[in-house]
């Protein structure tokens, strides 16, 4: 699963429509003075990058009426991302909201049980995917057990201190893939089928 985000003939699937990506937070400061990261061989003027639309929602009602709508669609997008899911619920507000100390994780998983429902709605007409992004401070997110719960597939990043970051998919302990960043590109270095054997790109 780790090639979906190196390759563009990676075929897709909707048995893992719903993915998260997940890693320690990072410099937005210095993210937002440089372009984007690009997969090595990806063209920055490619004509693909005027197919991308940005919605700016406050919370997390903004993200439950753009999915609660999702069904009036005539065409689908083939792939919605929702940035740093984890900020848009407010845990004091969340906690009042649901009169819960644990108000928070109920309406995260309240949100991704109505995004699951739109992106299967969507998928049965055409492929559409959903990725999530979020952060965590430790080895794993903390509201891990909620998103395995909605998410077919998980994905951590990882530094290994020497300049490089490994992605790894949590549901499969046989494949990471370990890249770095050269010229303002992403490149992927190799791919791990195991601990004991890998092949280099």
């Amino acid at each position: 699963m780790v090639e979906r985000f190196f390759s563009i003939n990676f075929p897709d699937s909707p048995d893992n429509a719903m993915m998260l990506l997940t890693g320690p937070p990072s410099s937005r400061r210095k993210l937002s003075t440089k372009p984007p990261f690009l997969s090595q061989g990806i063209d920055p003027a490619s004509d693909v990058f005027d197919r991308i639309q940005m919605k700016y929602v406050e919370d997390e009602e903004g993200i439950n009426k753009f999915f609660a709508a999702f069904h009036m669609h005539d065409t689908f997008p083939v792939l919605v991302i929702i940035d740093d899911l984890g900020e848009f619920f407010n845990e004091k507000n969340c906690q009042q909201k649901y009169n819960s100390p644990r108000g928070r994780e109920l309406a995260i998983a309240r949100t991704l049980a109505l995004c699951g429902n739109a992106i299967n709605h969507a998928n049965e007409k055409g492929p559409c995917m959903f990725l999530v992004s979020d952060t965590h401070h430790g080895e794993t997110p903390r509201l891990l057990h909620i998103y395995k719960g909605w998410l077919n597939s998980i994905f951590t990043i990882k530094g290994n201190g020497i300049g490089s970051f490994i992605l790894k998919n949590n549901s499969s302990l046989t494949k990471s893939a370990k890249y770095s960043i050269a010229l303002q590109y992403l490149v992927l270095e190799e791919i791990y089928e195991t601990e004991e054997q890998k092949y280099h790109l």
